[in-house]
């Protein structure tokens, strides 16, 4: 298996490629999967405290090429940008942009 076989997808309005990495246990991570839900984005995810040992290694690979601290949150845009940790206003900027 591999770990894209655990992602999550939430529906929303606003389409852009979202890939957020999170640890279950992680409030911040909480924080911006809600504000996310809010703000109607689509998004897909992962918690990578849930992924077995072999899975959780290889998102950590992929993790690392955007992230190489390995901090969570991490979101990836568009296979390009990386936002690191809960920035509420960063989100604004560019989802608020962002219509299909």
């Amino acid at each position: 298996m591999s770990y894209k076989d655990y992602v999550k997808h939430v529906k929303g309005d606003k389409k852009r490629e979202v890939f957020l990495f999170t640890l279950s246990t992680c409030g911040w991570c909480k924080k911006t999967k809600t504000l996310l839900n809010n703000m109607g984005v689509d998004y897909k995810y992962v918690d990578m405290d849930l992924l077995p040992e072999k899975e959780q290694e290889e998102a950590r690979k992929a993790l690392m090429k955007h992230n190489p601290d390995c901090s969570y949150p991490s979101m990836v845009i568009d296979n390009e940008d990386c936002i690191v940790g809960f920035q509420p206003e960063k989100y604004s900027e560019i989802f608020d942009d962002s219509q299909d």
